[in-house]
């Protein structure tokens, strides 16, 4: 299948793959019915894969409601975005949205899905992070130019989710276990296992992703394995994880990190692709 060069991630996002898609490339199946991604993020795997069928995930609900309003009203989106400006002032008036009840519940999904992209775009160093109460609050980024519209990427994107038989969820990676069968392929990008007490970003989601949460997915993959399901999961290179996932097959790769508070701390670091399959 001819690729479409323009169906690409249209957020910035820690923890994007990326960087890490040439390695990830590598292992994929040659061949699969249905592809699965349980924690969707930014994108990047499955528009760089564009499967022709596909159900993803993400227990963000802003993020879902995003791919959502691409997918059945993108030109409303592209004119709302045009209404956005960089500017700081503007930046917390659009950010602090949310902390008032019924501003927030009277804007559109429309509204609702520019807003993130706006955000996104225009924070510090692109982070997507709430705080305690599911609230946005990376700051102002002072970024002279920032590319807040990309109608290019926003109609390819809505060409592929509308050409191609692609489900959006909102749940648990876990809620649609049930419905992966065998020959499928699923790949597996969670938040990733802290390599220090102070690495941990728990800020994508109300509720965070800690250590009970990485046996709960390591026992999904078991799951899965005995269902005759071919999985890929990353995560970072912590002795943790790679004794949790020691029954299957680890790989530490070498992946360039960009998005850090502190300049210094920025650079390549190890992570993991683990798979229950041999490469074809």
């Amino acid at each position: 299948m001819i690729k479409n060069k323009f169906v690409q991630p249209f957020l910035k996002w820690a923890g994007g793959k990326r960087a890490l898609f040439h390695e990830i490339k590598k292992r994929v199946p040659k061949s699969y019915s249905t592809y699965y991604e349980p924690f969707l993020g930014g994108g990047a795997v499955l528009f760089s894969l564009q499967p022709k069928k596909a159900v993803v995930n993400d227990i963000n609900s802003e993020i879902i409601n995003v791919y959502r309003i691409i997918k059945t009203n993108v030109e409303e989106l592209i004119k709302e975005l045009k209404k956005h400006k960089n500017d700081s002032d503007y930046f917390y008036k659009i950010r602090d949205q949310d902390r008032n009840s019924e501003i927030y519940k009277s804007l559109t999904d429309v509204q609702k899905a520019a807003r993130i992209i706006f955000l996104n775009k225009t924070c510090f160093n692109g982070l997507f992070r709430v705080n305690s109460q599911g609230q946005f609050n990376a700051p102002f980024g002072r970024y002279k130019n920032p590319n807040i519209l990309n109608e290019e990427v926003l109609r390819a994107v809505k060409k592929y989710l509308n050409e191609n038989k692609i489900e959006i969820l909102n749940g648990n990676f876990d809620d649609f276990i049930s419905k992966i069968k065998k020959g499928s392929f699923v790949y597996l990008d969670p938040p990733y296992d802290p390599v220090s007490s102070t690495a941990s970003f728990t800020g994508y989601n109300l509720d965070g992703f800690g250590k009970q949460d990485q046996i709960k997915l390591k026992e999904y993959c078991d799951k899965l394995n005995k269902k005759g399901v071919k999985f890929l999961l990353s995560n970072s290179a912590t002795d943790f994880i790679k004794e949790l996932y020691k029954d299957y097959t680890i790989e530490i790769v070498e992946v360039p990190r960009n998005i850090n508070s502190v300049g210094s701390k920025r650079g390549k670091v190890d992570e993991v692709l683990i798979r229950n399959y041999d490469i074809e």
